[in-house]
């Protein structure tokens, strides 16, 4: 049976590809987090059962601007508000679900232009050069 990841194989490859991205573990919380410059832009994980609805679902967690959050949510069924996370700026989008490539991808490239945008002017221009700090 195949892994219903695998409709997302791309995701891993396409969050690291961004400037100074790099991922980690969080044992601790069973994450996958992808960072830069230290600062979280996405997340996989899988809930627990006991996290009802998301139970078992794997999900990618990713900023966005509240107004078009809630937008997205209306739109597709499998992209709902942050698991474990501010749920005005975070949504979850569940990687079993049926939201189309180019949107997930649109919506990863938006997570983590607004992290790229909170940090520092030094840390935005050594991105830009290629030479930020993991």
């Amino acid at each position: 049976e195949a892994n219903p990841m695998d409709r997302y194989a791309f995701l891993d490859q396409y969050l690291l590809s961004k400037p100074g991205a790099v991922s980690e573990y969080k044992a601790a919380w069973g994450w996958l987090r992808y960072l830069v410059c230290g600062k979280q832009f996405a997340a996989v994980c899988t809930p627990d059962a006991k996290y009802e609805p998301h139970g078992g679902r794997r999900m990618v967690l990713l900023k966005c601007e509240p107004d078009l959050a809630e937008l997205y949510r209306a739109q597709y069924p499998d992209v709902v508000p942050g698991f474990y996370s501010d749920k005005r700026t975070w949504n979850s989008v569940y990687l079993d679900g049926e939201v189309p490539d180019e949107v997930l991808t649109s919506m990863c490239d938006r997570s983590y232009r607004l992290v790229v945008e909170k940090l520092t002017k030094k840390e935005q221009r050594a991105l830009e050069e290629g030479q930020a700090k993991e």
